[in-house]
């Protein structure tokens, strides 16, 4: 796997962390999964900005967003109970379609 890609899961990765966060800290009124909101953040934006140095921002971008919803949707039905209905699974279908488009057939991706 080329180090930019690896960059960019970590970025996914600890970004769906920070986010997961978020939910547990009830509004930054527990201290420790606020702590781990702020890391989680930084930490994701420093992993992205590594990868920007070789792939475009737009790219990047729609990768990282697209990942980070179905994964978070992913642990928010797991850990958090919230349903996903029908149209909810079909759109992340959408979403991860157009990644796999994106990394399969764009010029602008690099690889």
């Amino acid at each position: 796997m080329p180090k930019h890609y690896l960059y960019l899961l970590l970025a996914v990765v600890t970004e769906t962390m920070a986010t997961s966060s978020l939910q547990a800290s009830q509004q930054f009124t527990r201290f420790w999964p606020s702590v781990l909101v702020v890391l989680g953040y930084a930490l994701s934006f420093y992993f992205m900005a590594q990868t920007l140095k070789v792939m475009p921002v737009g790219i990047v971008y729609a990768i990282w967003s697209g990942l980070g919803i179905v994964l978070i949707s992913g642990i928010g039905w797991v850990v958090f109970g919230q349903r996903i209905d029908l149209p909810g699974a079909l759109g992340l279908g959408m979403i991860i379609a157009g990644i796999i488009v994106i990394h399969l057939f764009s010029k602008t991706a690099a690889h």
